[in-house]
C-alpha cells in the first residue's frame, strides 16, 4: 500500500501560517509613519513599540510552547492566531475615539497593544515545530523546517511591496490595509481547525502506511507532559549554547525586518511624489534580504539532511551550515559599512546577510527538535524566547542609536555604521555558540 500524502497538506497549513506571521509583524517596518502621525508622535519613537512587541514575544514563548506539548498544537495554535489577529486589528484604530467616547488609542495604548500582539504571536513557531515533529519522520526534519522558514521569509520580503501596492497603488487607507492583514489570520484559523489533528493516526484521510512512515525512528507520541523535567532540561549546557546561538542571530537579523524599509527610503531618496513604479522597485529591493533568505532556508535544510544521510554525523550536519552562515553574515555586514554611499551595493550586501542568516534556519530548528525530542515545543520555545530577547535588546539599542543620529528626519551615516558594526560582532560571537552546540546530544530520553 502506498502511503497517503496528508503530511504535506499539514506542511502547507504550517507554511501558510508562517507567511501570515511575517506579513503581520513586517507591518511594523512599513506602517510606522501613518501610525505615529495618527497618535501625534514622530516616526523615530516607533522603536518603543517594537521593543514592546519583541519583549512579549520572548516572554510568552516557553509558556505557549509548554501548552503545545501539554495539549497539542491544535488548540494552542488556534488560540495564538485568534489572539494576535484581534490585537493587530486594534492597531487600525490608533488615534480614533473608541465607541463614541472621548477615549482614544494613543501612543502608550499602542505600546500595550503591541505587547499583547507579541504575546499572541508567541508560540507560533514552537508549536509549528511541534506539529512538524508529530507529522514528519526524523529524516525530513531540516527540510520541512527550511520550507516553513522559506514561506515566512517570502512573505516578509514581499510585505513592503504589498503595503505600497495596497496603500499607493490601490489607494486603500492604511487602516483598511491593517484590517485586511488581521482578517487573514481569522480565515486561516477556520481552515486549520477543520483540517488539522494533533496525531497523524487521528486524521480521517490518512492511511496506515503513512502513519507507519511518519513513526520511523520515533517512539509513540505522548499525550501530555505533566512531569516535565524542567530543572534537568535547563541545566544542560547544550540548551544554553542553542539559545546563545539564536540570541546572536536575532540580535543581528531584525534590523532587516523593522529598520531596513526606512533606511532604503533614505538611501534611494524616496519622496512623496516619487512614482509608484520606482517605489515598488525599491520595495522589492528592500525585501531582497528576506526573499533571498527564503531560498537559503530550503537549501540549508536540504543540505543539512543530506549531509547527515551521507555521513551519519548529525553533529556536523547541523553546525557546519550554522558556522558558515554566521561567518557570512558578519562579513556581509562589514562590507556594507564601506559601501553605504552606493545604495545598490549596500542592498546587495544586506541581501547576502539575509541569505547567509537563513542558511542556518533549517538546521537551527531541526537541532531544537533533535535535542528536544518529546519536549520539542518547550525547547524550541526556549530557543525562540532567548532569541527574541536578543531582538528586543537589539531593537532598543538600534532605536536609541538612530534616534540620536536623526536630524530633520534624516539619519546620519555614522548611526547606521554603528549599527552594522554591532550586528557583525554579534554574528561573530554566534559562530562560537554554533561550534559548541551538539545536535547529537538530546536533553532527555524520548
Amino acid at each position: 500500500m502506498q502511503p497517503t500524502l496528508v503530511r504535506y497538506r499539514i506542511l502547507g497549513l504550517m507554511c501558510s501560517l508562517a507567511m501570515i506571521t511575517y506579513l503581520d509583524r513586517a507591518l511594523n517596518g512599513n506602517a510606522k509613519k501613518p501610525i505615529m502621525e495618527a497618535v501625534g508622535y514622530e516616526e523615530k519613537d516607533y522603536y518603543l513599540l517594537l521593543v514592546a512587541f519583541q519583549l512579549a514575544y520572548a516572554l510568552f514563548e516557553i509558556p505557549t510552547g509548554w501548552l503545545g506539548d501539554m495539549y497539542g498544537p491544535r488548540k494552542t495554535l488556534l488560540r495564538v492566531v485568534l489572539f494576535w489577529s484581534f490585537f493587530l486589528g486594534l492597531i487600525a484604530f490608533a488615534g480614533l475615539p473608541l465607541l463614541g467616547t472621548p477615549i482614544s488609542i494613543g501612543f502608550w495604548s499602542l505600546v500595550v497593544i503591541q505587547f499583547l500582539f507579541g504575546a499572541g504571536e508567541a508560540g507560533a513557531f514552537p508549536n509549528i515545530s511541534k506539529a512538524l515533529y508529530q507529522w514528519f519522520p526524523a529524516t525530513e526534519r531540516a527540510f520541512v523546517q527550511g520550507t516553513v522558514w522559506f514561506s515566512s521569509r517570502l512573505m516578509g520580503g514581499l510585505t513592503t511591496f504589498v503595503w505600497i501596492l495596497f496603500t499607493v497603488g490601490f489607494g486603500l487607507d492604511w487602516r483598511v490595509t491593517v484590517g485586511i492583514f488581521a482578517g487573514l489570520g481569522i480565515v486561516w484559523a477556520i481552515f486549520f481547525y477543520i483540517s488539522f489533528r494533533n496525531k497523524p493516526s487521528d486524521h480521517p484521510d490518512i492511511n496506515q502506511a503513512e502513519v507507519d512512515l511518519i513513526a520511523i525512528g520515533k517512539k509513540p507520541a505522548q499525550d501530555s507532559h505533566a512531569g516535565v523535567p524542567w530543572r534537568h532540561l535547563f541545566s544542560q549546557p547544550n540548551l544554553w549554547y542553542l539559545c546563545g546561538m539564536y540570541f546572536c542571530m536575532n540580535y543581528g537579523w531584525y534590523f532587516l525586518m523593522y529598520f531596513l524599509p526606512t533606511y532604503m527610503k533614505q538611501a534611494f531618496n524616496i519622496q512623496p511624489d516619487t512614482s509608484l513604479g520606482y517605489q515598488l522597485l525599491v520595495a522589492l529591493l528592500t525585501g531582497s534580504p528576506l526573499l533571498l533568505g527564503g531560498i537559503a532556508c530550503v537549501w540549508g535544510g536540504v543540505l543539512s539532511d543530506r549531509y547527515i544521510k551521507a555521513t551519519g554525523n548529525r553533529t556536523w550536519g547541523r553546525k557546519l551550515f550554522g558556522i558558515l552562515g554566521y561567518a557570512g553574515c558578519a562579513m556581509a555586514y562589514l562590507a556594507a559599512i564601506f559601501l553605504q554611499a552606493n545604495p545598490y551595493l549596500l542592498i546587495t550586501c544586506l541581501a547576502l546577510v539575509g541569505f547567509f542568516n537563513d542558511l542556518t534556519m533549517g538546521p537551527a530548528w531541526a537541532t531544537a527538535q533533535d535535542i528536544g525530542r518529546r519536549y520539542a515545543a518547550i525547547i524550541s520555545g526556549s530557543m525562540n524566547m532567548i532569541g527574541n530577547l536578543g531582538a528586543a535588546i537589539s531593537n532598543y539599542v538600534t532605536g536609541v542609536i538612530i534616534f540620536r543620529a536623526t536630524t530633520d528626519g534624516k539619519v546620519a551615516s555614522y548611526g547606521y555604521m554603528t549599527c552594522l558594526t554591532m550586528y557583525a560582532v554579534a554574528y561573530g560571537i554566534g559562530v562560537i555558540f554554533w561550534y559548541l552546540t551538539d545536535a547529537n546530544k538530546p536533553l532527555a530520553d524520548d
